[in-house]
């Protein structure tokens, strides 16, 4: 009887407290059920949203293959529009931009390259088509233009790469004293088994070596 007694109490205890928090209990499991739901389709929209974007750079490789810039440029302009969140879209990009570029077709060229500037995901890409874009603005004599796109912080990877061709802009324009600071920044930030050091040494050596600037 004593345990019957005990079992009701513990009961009505339970039910008081069921009435009191059980709403709130309620919410918290739809809360975290709702929670979970979201995070499983959200990983199944990236999943397929990255399937998607392989294929069509799958696509583009073989547009690349067959030397079809018009298809080069449409996969590109496809990618940014429905991947453009991706990285997919920013290496399809500087693959368009290569092309357009071979088909000297720069403004299309310069325009792949700055949306990655602008858009793309990734420091690495975003670095690459800064040091591309500045390459073309340097065969176009723009050169103010160029040596604004590579004002930017570039990754370490990069730095090397990214003073060398500014030195290659200075040289254009004649100023051999910044060309040759430039030149041998890039030479100081390569690490000792960048193959572009010897180019870069030798550019140096062109313009009378580093002990010309002291």
């Amino acid at each position: 009887m004593a345990y019957d007694l005990e079992e009701q109490e513990q009961l009505a205890a339970i039910k008081a407290w069921w009435k009191q928090y059980g709403n709130l209990v309620l919410w918290l499991v739809i809360i975290a059920l709702t929670a979970y739901t979201a995070w499983t389709l959200w990983g199944n929209y990236q999943r397929t949203q990255a399937e998607q974007a392989s294929q069509l750079y799958y696509e583009m490789q073989n547009a690349v293959q067959s030397n079809d810039n018009e298809r080069a440029q449409r996969i590109a302009s496809d990618m940014q529009e429905k991947f453009g969140s991706t990285p997919y879209a920013s290496m399809t990009n500087l693959i368009a931009a290569r092309i357009a570029h071979d088909f000297k077709e720069n403004d299309m060229a310069r325009a792949r390259l700055k949306w990655i500037v602008d858009n793309g995901k990734g420091d690495g890409y975003k670095a690459i088509a800064r040091i591309r874009l500045a390459g073309i603005l340097l065969d176009e004599k723009k050169y103010d233009e160029a040596q604004g796109v590579l004002s930017a912080k570039f990754p370490e990877a990069f730095a090397s790469i990214a003073e060398d061709r500014r030195g290659d802009v200075y040289y254009a324009q004649d100023k051999l004293d910044e060309a040759r600071k430039a030149y041998q920044a890039a030479l100081t930030k390569a690490s000792p088994d960048d193959p572009g050091r010897a180019l870069i040494q030798l550019k140096l050596d062109d313009l009378g070596g580093d002990a010309a600037a002291k």
